[in-house]
C-alpha cells in the first residue's frame, strides 16, 4: 500500500518531521528535522562534515535501524483541530546525494506503517480523530 494522494499533499506541505531513533541504551532521541519525501522514501541529513556526528547518524551507523517520524501541525486551538502522520520504518546506511539542504549525507527511510488523521482539518468532535493505518513494506522491519 502507499500513500494516499491526499497524504503525500500534506507531508509535501510540512517543513518539519520530529524523527526518533533508538540510542544503545534502548532510550528513543527524538528531533525536530527537515525531511523530503519523494512518494515512496522519506530523506533526513543535511551537509557539512558534523552531519555524520549527529546522534540520529551515530545510532543509525550502529546498526539500530528502525526509527519513527512524526509530521502534524496545529491548525486551531479554538476550536481544536490538530492532523498528522505518524511513521514506522526502517532507515538505511547515510548516503552522499544533493537534498533538501543542498550537498550532503543523508539517509533513505523505508515507510513500514503509517498512520494518518484528520488531513481534511476537521474540529475534533465527541471522540477522537480516526486515523488511517496503511502498511507500506511488508519486508521492512518494525
Amino acid at each position: 500500500m502507499s500513500f494516499t494522494d491526499e497524504e503525500v499533499a500534506y507531508l509535501r506541505s510540512q517543513p518539519l518531521a520530529r524523527v526518533a531513533t533508538v540510542g544503545a541504551d534502548g532510550q528513543p532521541d527524538v528531533v525536530p528535522l527537515a525531511f523530503e519525501f519523494d512518494r515512496t522514501f522519506f530523506w533526513v541529513g543535511g551537509s557539512g562534515a558534523t552531519v555524520l556526528d549527529t546522534r540520529k547518524f551515530r545510532n543509525i551507523g550502529a546498526g539500530r535501524h528502525q526509527l519513527s517520524l512524526v509530521i502534524d501541525d496545529l491548525v486551531s486551538l479554538n476550536p481544536f483541530i490538530a492532523r498528522g502522520i505518524r511513521v514506522y520504518g526502517h532507515a538505511e546506511p547515510p548516503v552522499e546525494r544533493v537534498g533538501l539542504v543542498g550537498p550532503g549525507v543523508y539517509t533513505r527511510i523505508t515507510p513500514a506503517v503509517s498512520w494518518s488523521w484528520n488531513l481534511a482539518g476537521e474540529p475534533a468532535g465527541d471522540t477522537w480523530y480516526e486515523s488511517r493505518r496503511a502498511v507500506h513494506n511488508s519486508s521492512a522491519p518494525i
